[in-house]
Parts: C-alpha cells; structure tokens; sequence
C-alpha cells in the first residue's frame, strides 16, 4: 500500500493529460492549453516522485541519500510556475507575456535556492516519508524545505481565487469545471500549510509529523481528483448535452417511426439497428428510417388534404407550427393507409400531379414536431378531415 495514494493520484492526472493532448496536437501554439497539460503532467510527475518506492529507487540511482528530495521539490516549483501560468492566460489583458515572464522568473529564482540550499545542507539519513519533518531543524536543509513549501501554498491559492472567482461569471459546464478546479487547487493547499504545520511544530520541540504524512498526502490525492475531473468537465460537458439531447430527440421520434413501422417492415426500408451505439448513431438510425419511408410515400401526399387540414388547425389555434404539424401528421396517415390499400395504388409522382404533393418535405426539427402531433392525435381521419387532439406544432 506504500505509494498507493500517489501512483494512483499521477494516474488519475496523466489519465487528464492524455484527454487533452489530442487538443494541444491540434492547437500546440495555444498557451492556454499548453499550460493547463503541463499543470497536469506536473502534478503526476510530482505524485510519481513523492511515492516512498519512488524516493528510494532515486537516491539508490543517484547514490545521494535523500536526491530525490530536491528532484521532487524542483518538479513541484515547476508545476507551481505552471499554475500561475495557466492563471496569468486566464486572466488575459495587454501584459500577459510580461506577467508570465515575471511568475517563470520567480520560480527559476526558487529552483536556484533549492538546489542551493540542498547542495549546502547535509541530510545523511535517508527519509522516505517524512523528510520535511525530520530535518526541518536542519541548516540550509530546513530553509529548502519552507522555499519549496511556500513557494507551492502561492501558486494553489493564487489558482484557487481566480477559478472561484471566474466561476462566478460563467454558467455550465465551464463553472462546474472551474468550481471544482478551485476546489481542487484549495485542498492542493491543504497539502503545503499540513506540512507548515509540521514544520512549525517541529521548531517549537512538538512532533506533529502526522500531519506531514498523513494529512497532507490525503489533501493532495483529493486535490489531484478534483482538478482532473475539473479539467475535463468543461471538455465533455457539451458532448454529455450533445448525448442528452439526441436521446430526447430519439424519443420523441419513435411515435412517427411507428405509424411508419407496417412500410418500413414490408418495404424493408429500415436499416439494421445498430447496437452499443452512442444516442446521436441511434437518432441518425431513426432519422434515415423515417426519411427513407417519407421518400417511398412521396407520391401518395394529398396536398389538397394538407391544406384543409392545416386551414382547420390553424383557424382553431392560430398557431402556424401546430396547424403545420398536424397537415402533415395527417397527409402522412393517409398516405401510409393508401400506399397499404392496392385500391389506391397511384402511379409514382413525375413532378406534375396537379398538386397533390405538400410544397415543402419536413426537415429534421418539422418531424419531431410531427411526431409530437402524431403522439396527441386521434385515431388517423378520414381523407379530408381535420385531426382532433392535436397539441403540438411543427414547420413542414
């Protein structure tokens, strides 16, 4: 179970990371998106470092006791530099490339004193987990340990104020994202000010290395999620409504693919259904079906019958959509009954029928409508009557 906590924390983020690459392959001059994918392989790469098997396997490569200390801590100025990045391009405004030389600037400066510091310090005994807390009395050592720290808690809180606040200004998917990217980045801070804690406690002579190891990993992994799943929100949320959407659409589809079912079944116009499929396949499917009968039934639309139908409603309820919807509802049961009835076989349609085709083929959003008026009409009329019952419109 050692490192458990952080293998699957850098998982979780590089799982992120590898969502959105396919966006910074298309838009690899983007700095936002080249900031929020170094956010995310940063953090994984810093989890992957801190995780005890991980530590040890560093200093045994580098035959430095406690190397992987510094590693870890450059890599998580790193990614500090990355945050205030991705909220510098947030932001916007004329002196966006200043500021974000400015941040790089900063963090190179506290990549120096590490390394500095580490280099100057001695801290022979190798602490896989407890490292902040064990030598934070330590010369030079102890001063790494709040550079780093420090460094760290200001670029989460900075990062956290600013999607929150942002959150406030925007509605959806990209709030929700927000919100829980800002919550993500507050517990992120929970991790530093536990280890502050720590640290603080041990100046003081008290042994507070629980927090340290405990606490703080707890409030990185859950930061870790949340700014994932935040990351990717604003990604799949218009794909999540794109799927809801179609599937309403699907629904409301069916009482018009059922009063074309007896023509679709003899007349083998409907495709194979497809299976596991995504809800847009699945309306694409139903779509063509209905379409494919509309076209085998062209010759057969009464116009005369739309027009009095259409007439009726319409003087009924005023309503030019309704009136529409239910013309076509009823053109289309007659024609499926007379195209069933070898009585009213009539000779396909050449383009000069005398009228009796409906000017216009209903378009994707009409058929939905006349499905609707399908679902609330009475039983199909008889050739020239008004449907009763109808209670939703549609445009032709």
């Amino acid at each position: 179970m050692s490192g458990l906590i952080n293998y699957v924390s850098c998982g979780a983020l590089w799982l992120g990371l590898l969502v959105r690459a396919p966006d910074l392959v298309r838009h690899r001059h983007d700095p936002y998106l080249r900031a929020i994918c170094a956010v995310l392989g940063l953090a994984g790469l810093c989890f992957f470092l801190g995780a005890p098997p991980t530590v040890g396997a560093v200093n045994r490569i580098g035959d430095v006791p406690n190397l992987a200390a510094p590693v870890t801590y450059v890599v998580i100025t790193g990614y500090c530099a990355a945050s205030q990045l991705l909220v510098v391009h947030w932001r916007g405004g004329p002196r966006v490339r200043r500021t974000a030389r400015r941040w790089l600037l900063a963090y190179a400066v506290v990549v120096l004193g590490i390394t500095v510091t580490f280099a100057l310090g001695e801290a022979p005994v190798e602490r896989r987990t407890d490292l902040d807390t064990y030598y934070a009395t330590t010369p030079f050592i102890a001063q790494m340990i709040v550079l780093y720290l420090v460094a760290h808690l200001t670029a989460v809180t900075v990062t956290t104020v600013s999607a929150l606040r942002w959150a406030r200004r925007v509605r959806g998917g990209l709030r929700a994202g927000l919100t829980l990217l800002g919550t993500g980045s507050l517990c992120g801070a929970g991790y530093s000010a536990a280890k502050l804690v720590a640290v603080g406690a041990r100046w003081s002579g008290r042994d507070w290395s629980k927090l340290a190891t405990t606490v703080s990993p707890a409030a990185a992994g859950l930061g870790a999620l949340l700014t994932v799943v935040g990351v990717l929100v604003p990604l799949a949320a218009p794909r999540i409504t794109e799927w809801r959407r179609a599937r309403r659409t699907y629904a409301r589809l069916e009482p018009l693919e059922r009063a074309l079912d007896d023509l679709l079944t003899r007349r083998t116009l409907r495709l194979p259904r497809p299976r596991l499929a995504s809800p847009a396949t699945r309306l694409m499917w139903r779509q063509t079906s209905v379409h494919n009968a509309l076209s085998h039934l062209d010759p057969y639309f009464d116009r005369e019958l739309y027009d009095r139908t259409r007439a009726g409603v319409l003087a009924a309820t005023g309503e030019t959509e309704r009136a529409e919807a239910a013309a076509w509802a009823a053109v289309i049961t007659a024609a499926v009954r007379d195209e069933a009835d070898p009585a009213h076989r009539v000779p396909p349609y050449d383009g000069d029928d005398g009228g009796r085709s409906p000017e216009r083929v209903p378009d994707p959003a009409a058929l939905v409508r006349i499905a609707d008026a399908l679902a609330g009409a009475a039983p199909a009329p008889a050739a020239g009557a008004v449907p009763s019952g109808t209670t939703t419109a549609g445009t032709p």
